[in-house]
């Protein structure tokens, strides 16, 4: 199952968007763009559906409702997520809004919950129970097993949805911090752990992969593995081959920022088969590697049939030849909200696709900043 379909409404710094995403997708745009939005609104989805998770926590998580809603509607109070969903068979629609409680507590609540299976309506919220029971509304239908029966599968769907934006300074240091946010994973907390805690046997394949790549790129490796310390926490080793008969061995907190972050995106292509959201994968590696990685992600993506969600500002992923127009959506600011479209529907932008360009240099010079001048020399 993949998002075909997102419609953001009052979303953080988009007022009203409504844009179709395919199985790969490249988020293009200047800084302050909503990229980053996006991505988080398809997060919020996934805290609704995970354990522990669910309407109060998804807001609270993002520091409530005024953090939320989009500072270009200051009339609308309310906030919107549509998603079309399709497994190739059947087509669902889930649509959430939400606002504050007028009084009291001021909790988010929900204004609207609706399900559709093929364009059948399955779920409408408030319903007269919630009307007898306005508490109800603090739990979405999506977070609930005794309500979600008929629309399992979204809720299952959500809960696969997985983010990285790793930050090599949380890998090296998690037993030494606390981070209480449900999504810390994402930024590699507990990472070298989670590796540890998958079946032996999956564990080998897939850093058996990662070290095929790994050796194209970094120089002298030789192997790599997990081994626990005196401790018994684990740690991710490498081995070198060295001018000494003896192989050198680095861990995880001897790890350069690009190996640890290479580490991290490889290992996170490999693991779950539902969407993966991915922050400027391109942070921290050489260029030679940024150009290789949709090459890789589209193999990789091929073997899994997994949806994949790129943010990006660099010229050298986008350079690859294989990056259809439709695989690129354009951010643009404006005061009124931030704006998505599909970059093929810029005839400009089409036809310099058409002519055999690629989307680097086809698409990115429509991201440069419009007021942006760089300073003259001293």
């Amino acid at each position: 199952m993949n998002i075909s379909h997102v419609e953001l409404w009052n979303w953080k710094n988009f007022r009203n968007v409504n844009v179709s995403i395919p199985a790969r997708v490249f988020l293009v745009g200047p800084n302050a763009s909503g990229k980053s939005n996006f991505l988080d609104a398809l997060r919020f989805l996934r805290t609704l559906a995970i354990p522990g998770g669910g309407l109060q926590s998804a807001v609270e998580e993002r520091r409530g409702l005024s953090h939320i809603r989009c500072l270009a509607a200051p009339q609308e109070s309310g906030v919107g997520i549509t998603v079309v969903l399709s497994d190739g068979k059947d087509a669902w629609k889930y649509a959430l809004c939400f606002n504050q409680e007028a009084q009291g507590r001021r909790r988010p609540v929900l204004t609207r919950e609706a399900v559709f299976k093929n364009d059948n309506l399955i779920l409408e919220r408030p319903d007269p129970d919630d009307q007898n029971d306005r508490e109800r509304l603090t739990q979405t239908a999506l977070e609930q097993v005794n309500l979600n029966a008929r629309f399992r599968e979204i809720a299952q769907f959500f809960e696969k949805i997985s983010y990285l934006h790793l930050t090599p300074q949380i890998v090296r240091n998690s037993y030494e911090w606390t981070i209480p946010n449900k999504q810390a994973e994402a930024y590699g907390y507990h990472f070298v752990d989670r590796l540890a805690k998958t079946p032996e046997k999956i564990r080998a394949v897939r850093l058996r992969r990662i070290l095929k790549t790994l050796k194209e790129v970094v120089p002298q490796l030789e192997s790599m593995g997990l081994k626990n310390d005196e401790n018994g926490i684990p740690h991710l080793f490498a081995s070198y081959t060295h001018w000494q008969q003896k192989l050198a061995r680095q861990d995880e907190e001897t790890f350069s920022d690009g190996v640890l972050r290479l580490i991290g995106l490889l290992w996170s292509l490999q693991e779950g088969d539902g969407p993966l959201l991915l922050e400027e994968p391109e942070l921290s590696l050489h260029s030679g590697i940024v150009r290789r990685l949709p090459g890789l992600i589209h193999r990789i993506q091929s073997e899994k049939k997994r949806q994949i969600v790129i943010s990006t500002h660099s010229a050298d992923l986008l350079c690859d030849e294989g990056i259809g127009g439709e695989e690129v959506l354009l951010f643009t600011p404006r005061q009124d909200g931030a704006q998505i479209v599909s970059a093929v529907s810029q005839p400009e932008i089409r036809s310099l696709l058409e002519a055999g360009v690629t989307a680097a240099d086809a698409v990115l010079p429509h991201t440069d900043p419009e007021n942006f001048r760089p300073r003259d020399p001293l």
